[in-house]
């Protein structure tokens, strides 16, 4: 099966202006290449079959009639195909001539849709010789022989999507044909265009593409002219661009002498989970197609699905974290929000104080690393952080020494409560054996340390801040009541992915560059709530990833089973992707290359199948099974695009059953 993915290809052929039969000799190669890749639909340029830049020639009938002698014999090549081909040619209707998409399956012709916007200024004269769409009077014209539907209304079915297409120009109108063709059903949009190279054109156009396949929340495939048009007057780079949601699949190499033949895959799934969450788009839809004829639905013929379906495009298996040229810029951002949500509260509430546990752990160094932030923005001092280190039965020397360090180097107010007397005297109030390490012992620790905060926020006129992140609330690594509860949680939608990469990265800028050593150790320790005593050597015994799994596995899966709506079997598809087949080692080198072994750390994992149907199936018991946590959540800002609080992304009832998904993730392992 495809997993809603339905794989696409924009090509660039070679031309030679106003040779038709060589030009389509050049379509029919690339054509016939993308059938044996497993591609189901295909693009070319604008005008293709003739070449964009005829000019005047467009008025001799010579080369409309090798135009359509071309398309005959594309036809034929193509009959035992079941590949669909959109070439661009000039297309004879009455007394009129229009520039045309041409949609042809299996020695058929699908369908004829006319370009809307003609431009006539500056270097275009298209009106010269074309006439726009609204010109039409017919909804059906002859082509080949064949009686075929024309028009701008036309929706396209193939399989397990719909596209529509649009010309050139009409995707920089003020309201492009494929904004109604989304509306009216149009998943996936193909434009054949041939836009001219000048200085800064090529940013904007992307910008343009960018921006429109993230309003229509539809995939963009683009095919614009490449190098055999006339450069008399113009230069064409041969741009075949690839979009999903805003997002950038797959591009050519611009200003190539050679044909170029660009392949992607489009998740339609994905595509329809957010136009249904995005009640905007349904409310567009209802305003936008009132009062407008229908579009005409075009069956295509069935597509085999192929036997061996092969993911091209790339899977991010750190979704969460940034990455990119803007990464300096997101990670000021992600910090910047926290902040400004944090001063917030401190201001609204005139806290005298704001008051968290430290343990020297990722969670809470990031937690600090915040308040301490907002205190320089608010122009408060430092000292009226009050960070409290609680030693239990599990604190090891190494953590509780990086939190003194932390705190002393920050210049915050530092207070020492042991637990342990506090713990044991619960214990024998309760009649709890203390050599019994089950979930009594450890949740009693847990919440002894979360008293402790709230009280002492009550006594210095403070309030808590919690320190649990995303990934916690994901799957219930939290006491409930315990650290699971605070007055304002600055971390609640980071995940841990996310909560490792923001220290690293503050670590290794100037922001404090005291704490620099302090930070990469903490960033170096093993995750652990500390809640059991040490190893014999003084090591920490007991390490969370080793009892739920690996944090970057957990985080993948909460991205695609949230943020996108799939299902057990589709993320498993793509973490065999993320974490198997594709090479991660420019990404890993991308971390190596900060100059610091820590951020080595940050370089992806390598799983095998049993051990992600494993931790899959770990994830979906436990996001089920935690819910109640995550009904109750104290306030804390939205920093990503997934949140858990209960007021923002995610209302599920607390007993709602993981039957279906747990039987889901079973069948991964037959």
């Amino acid at each position: 099966m495809n997993y809603g993915f339905v794989k696409v290809a924009s090509a660039i052929p070679l031309l030679h202006v106003a040779d038709c039969n060589y030009n389509e000799q050049q379509i029919e190669s690339l054509v016939l290449q993308a059938e044996g890749k497993g591609v189901e639909i295909i693009c070319l340029p604008e005008l293709s079959l003739c070449g964009y830049t005829c000019a005047d020639l467009f008025s001799q009938q010579l080369l409309l009639d090798g135009c359509e002698e071309a398309l005959f014999h594309l036809l034929d090549v193509t009959r035992s195909l079941r590949i669909i081909s959109i070439v661009g040619m000039p297309v004879q209707v009455g007394g009129l001539l229009f520039n045309c998409a041409v949609v042809v399956q299996g020695g058929k012709i699908l369908g004829i849709v006319p370009k809307t916007y003609l431009p006539n200024y500056k270097e275009f004269y298209e009106k010269r010789w074309f006439a726009p769409a609204p010109a039409l009077t017919v909804a059906e014209c002859h082509l080949c022989g064949q009686a075929v539907p024309i028009g701008t209304n036309l929706l396209f079915r193939s399989g397990n999507t719909t596209f529509g297409i649009e010309l050139c120009e009409d995707v920089w109108a003020p309201v492009p044909p494929s904004s109604r063709l989304a509306m009216a059903g149009a998943e996936i949009i193909f434009n054949l265009s041939a836009t001219n190279e000048v200085i800064a054109k090529h940013q904007y156009l992307t910008s343009l593409l960018s921006q429109q396949s993230a309003r229509c929340i539809c995939g963009y495939v683009y095919s614009s002219c490449g190098f055999g048009e006339s450069t008399q007057d113009l230069v064409f780079a041969g741009n075949a661009l690839i979009y999903e949601n805003g997002t950038l699949l797959a591009r050519s190499n611009r200003f190539s002498l050679t044909e170029q033949l660009v392949i992607s895959e489009i998740d339609v799934e994905r595509l329809n989970t957010e136009r249904r969450v995005n009640t905007t788009f349904a409310d567009n839809v209802r305003i936008a197609l009132k009062d407008v004829a229908p579009c005409q639905l075009i069956t295509s013929q069935p597509q085999d699905p192929v036997a061996d379906f092969q993911l091209t495009r790339w899977v991010n298996p750190h979704p969460f974290v940034p990455s990119g040229r803007q990464l300096e810029e997101r990670c000021q951002e992600i910090f910047a929000i926290q902040t400004e949500a944090l001063a917030k509260r401190i201001v609204h509430t005139n806290a005298k104080t704001i008051v968290l546990g430290i343990s020297g752990g990722l969670d809470s160094t990031l937690a600090l690393l915040v308040c301490v932030k907002t205190m320089d923005l608010l122009k408060r001092r430092r000292s009226d952080i009050v960070g409290i280190t609680m030693p239990g039965f599990g604190t090891t020397d190494r953590t509780y020494h990086n939190a003194m360090k932390l705190m002393q180097t920050l210049g915050i107010t530092i207070r020492e409560i042991s637990i342990r007397k506090a713990c044991i005297q619960h214990f024998e109030d309760i009649e709890h054996d203390m050599d019994v390490h089950d979930v009594t012992y450890e949740n009693s620790q847990a919440r002894e340390r979360t008293q402790i905060l709230m009280d002492v926020a009550n006594q210095m006129g403070g309030f808590v801040v919690g320190t649990g992140d995303l990934s916690e609330l994901a799957l219930g690594w939290a006491t409930y009541n315990a650290d699971h509860m605070s007055n304002y949680g600055v971390n609640c939608s980071i995940p841990k992915t996310l909560v490792r990469y923001l220290v690293s990265w503050i670590a290794l800028s100037d922001l404090d560059p005291a704490a620099r050593d302090t930070l990469l150790d903490i960033i170096d320790t093993p995750i652990s709530p500390e809640l059991i005593p040490a190893d014999a050597n003084g090591n920490i015994k007991q390490k969370t990833e080793d009892l739920v799994g690996p944090y970057e596995l957990h985080d993948f899966f909460l991205y695609n089973f949230m943020r996108l709506g799939f299902s057990p079997k589709k993320i498993f598809f793509l973490a065999q992707k993320a974490f198997i087949q594709q090479d991660n080692s420019q990404l890993n080198a991308a971390f190596a290359d900060k100059g610091e072994t820590i951020m080595q750390g940050m370089a992806v994992g390598h799983y095998d199948e049993k051990t992600i149907v494993h931790w899959l199936t770990t994830f979906c018991r436990r996001f089920f099974n935690q819910q109640f946590k995550r009904s109750c959540l104290p306030d804390g800002p939205k920093v990503g695009s997934v949140s858990l609080s209960p007021r923002g992304d995610w209302r599920m009832p607390s007993d709602a059953t993981s039957v279906a998904w747990l039987k889901e993730c079973a069948a991964l392992q037959e």
